[in-house]
């Protein structure tokens, strides 16, 4: 009863610090500062990379008006920052800049700070920056992508256990792949379609919006979920093949290396669809972190997706569990630790 939080637990714990959402390192004007020119830009720095929306800046001023500024942008094309022109002409007072950004993560960040021109205004003027995030959209979003996690480690897992403890018996683990095949598969639309509303702040109704999905697919993370998707196909196809490989392997064929080999690349396919997407290509040392981040969402999913796939066998087995199949098992899993274990203290850094 306990596997399924303890494996989202691991998937999701490893990246440590590097898991933390973008955090606004610096404005320029900065928060409070009294100019005696109006700036061309407002310009934000982050921790990480971000994400821009058309809604990233609004600029009011003393009098609680909007003011209007150009599309927003980058500084320098840097990926970690945000940027939006101003008018030529402002007029003396106090200005606020409200701000909404998307982080690596796809988690919403949003704030405001003020800069004035000429002398301070005697009170700014408020804003509402909206709800970072609505609960009920938040709530959907979070548990498609933890249903996400359990289903793409019980997947690759099952399959490897299959692969390369070579049970005598796997089919008690149809049922277990095919639900996990069809979890990922419900839990990548829902994620696809829940990600406008997501970042906006706005109720799931929006995500009946064709305008929202079609702005999602325009973005990294959105085409990554559709190659998620796209990535199921020849996975369902490879699972019966495999199904086959293995009825022909208990009559005493040998199995082609080429099964392993695209069940292999298959799953790194979809490990990177995660890594890719998240705080792992945002950081420094992108190559390696994307690298560690797969290794460790498949050693994960090895390790206990295996486990769950050990004990279905064990408990199936009939007249008595076959040790051979427990031995390589526990070869398995130790390398899959040993993996796991390196790849998080990386990650924790």
């Amino acid at each position: 009863m306990l596997l399924g939080p303890v494996l989202v637990l691991l998937l999701l714990g490893g990246a440590g610090p590097a898991s933390a959402h973008a955090a606004l390192a610096s404005t320029d004007p900065g928060d409070g500062t009294v100019l005696r020119r109006a700036p061309a830009h407002v310009t934000l720095t982050f921790s990480e990379s971000v994400g821009l929306r058309d809604d990233s800046f609004r600029v009011l001023d003393p009098g609680g008006h909007r003011v209007h500024t150009g599309e927003a942008g980058r500084a320098d094309g840097r990926a970690d920052t945000a940027r939006v022109a101003l008018p030529g002409e402002l007029g003396e007072g106090t200005y606020t800049v409200a701000w909404r950004v998307v982080s690596a993560d796809s988690h919403p960040v949003s704030g405001a700070f003020t800069f004035s021109v000429g002398k301070p205004s005697q009170a700014a003027a408020p804003v509402d920056t909206g709800p970072t995030e609505d609960p009920l959209t938040a709530g959907l979003h979070k548990t498609a992508r933890y249903l996400s996690y359990l289903a793409v480690a019980l997947l690759v897992g099952t399959a490897a256990f299959v692969a390369l403890c070579r049970p005598p018996d796997p089919a008690p683990l149809r049922r277990t792949l095919v639900a996990a095949w069809w979890t990922l598969l419900a839990a990548t639309v829902a994620l696809l379609v829940l990600r406008a509303p997501y970042e906006a702040g706005t109720g799931p109704s929006a995500a009946l919006d064709p305008a929202a999905l079609g702005d999602t697919l325009t973005t990294r993370p959105g085409v990554l979920l559709l190659v998620r998707l796209g990535l199921l196909v020849p996975a369902a196809l490879y699972l019966v093949h495999a199904a086959r490989t293995a009825r022909a392997d208990r009559r005493g064929r040998r199995r082609p290396p080429l099964t392993a080999v695209v069940g292999a690349v298959l799953a790194v396919g979809l490990a990177l669809t995660w890594a890719a997407a998240e705080h792992a290509s945002a950081g420094p040392q992108v190559p390696v972190a994307m690298t560690s981040s797969v290794l460790h969402l498949l050693a994960t999913a090895v390790w206990l997706g295996g486990l769950v796939a050990l004990l279905t066998t064990l408990r199936s087995a009939r007249p008595a569990p076959d040790a051979t199949t427990v031995a390589r098992f526990s070869r398995t899993a130790f390398t899959a630790v040993t993996v796991l274990v390196v790849t998080g203290v990386y990650q924790s850094w």
